[in-house]
């Protein structure tokens, strides 16, 4: 049984955190989880239970340590579990990734890695007070002294106002032209393009479709329930341009998603429908 636990961010925080989860995954011992996952923010994953690995290339698989830092992804990253799992997790909001991480989220893309390659002890000390934390809110209050520190030792930057924008634009209006989205935040397609490879840690357009899908997936696995008018919007050109951008960003058709068994995306799409996530 897969229980998921989540908490919205202090008012101080609210500009560099999206969300905090707990996932707790009672499971037998040898019980073994494959799945994918893709979500439209970065994320710091603290694994307090479990064997996590992740395939780094094909039929590689590797871990990387306890805390770790899984950065914004705009293909599928298959990962690996074994046994009952307990995971804490925070999304880093795109406008605010310089403020906590103080270089572009480009570095980052597609890939997971030591937090502590970014915040050196910060890490291990992360991990030993959310282990040693009594209940949910005190894990969340040392996640955000966490992060709180790590805002201020890059400068306190200021979060990226359009970048916030955008953020809402790619939920609720994932086919709009990437040149109508720069139009409406005020930035050439150049700025357009230089803060989002900053913040999202891809392009604009990549961006757009990486959301497309999920609004598609989140419909398919029965979250959400848009109109006919939003449907056809979402819809894409041809059977193959479908197959392609399902293979894309979930690795597999469409046919094959409908009957997959996705604990872990299935998990994270729900909470996006809810508008949590």
């Amino acid at each position: 049984m897969l229980l998921s636990r989540n908490y919205p961010p202090s008012a101080a925080l609210a500009p560099y955190v999206r969300r905090h989860y707990v996932f707790d995954a009672r499971l037998p011992d040898d019980f073994t989880l494959i799945d994918r996952l893709l979500s439209e923010t970065a994320f710091i994953r603290i694994l307090l239970k479990g064997d996590w690995l992740a395939e780094t290339a094909p039929g590689e698989w590797q871990g990387a340590g306890p805390v770790v830092l899984f950065g914004p992804n705009a293909r599928p990253l298959p990962v690996r579990v074994a046994g009952p799992f307990l995971v804490i997790g925070v999304a880093i909001r795109p406008s605010g990734w310089r403020s906590v991480f103080g270089c572009p989220a480009s570095e980052c893309a597609d890939r997971m890695e030591p937090l502590g390659e970014h915040w050196g002890e910060a890490a291990a000390m992360l991990l030993e007070e959310v282990a040693g934390a009594a209940d949910d809110a005190a894990i969340v209050a040392a996640i955000e002294r966490a992060l709180a520190d790590q805002i201020v030792r890059h400068g306190d930057l200021p979060t990226d106002t359009p970048m916030r924008a955008f953020e809402d634009i790619a939920r609720h209006d994932s086919t709009i032209r990437v040149a109508d989205a720069a139009a409406k935040l005020g930035l050439s397609a150049r700025q357009m393009e230089r803060q989002c490879n900053a913040g999202f840690g891809h392009s604009p357009k990549a961006v757009l479709r990486r959301s497309r899908f999920l609004d598609m997936a989140q419909a398919m696995r029965g979250f959400s329930s848009p109109s006919d008018e939003e449907l056809a919007a979402l819809r894409y050109f041809d059977q193959s341009h479908l197959n392609r951008e399902f293979r894309r960003f979930i690795g597999m058709t469409p046919g094959a998603f409908a009957q997959a068994q996705t604990p872990l995306l299935t998990a994270g799409l729900k909470l996006r429908a809810d508008g949590l996530s």
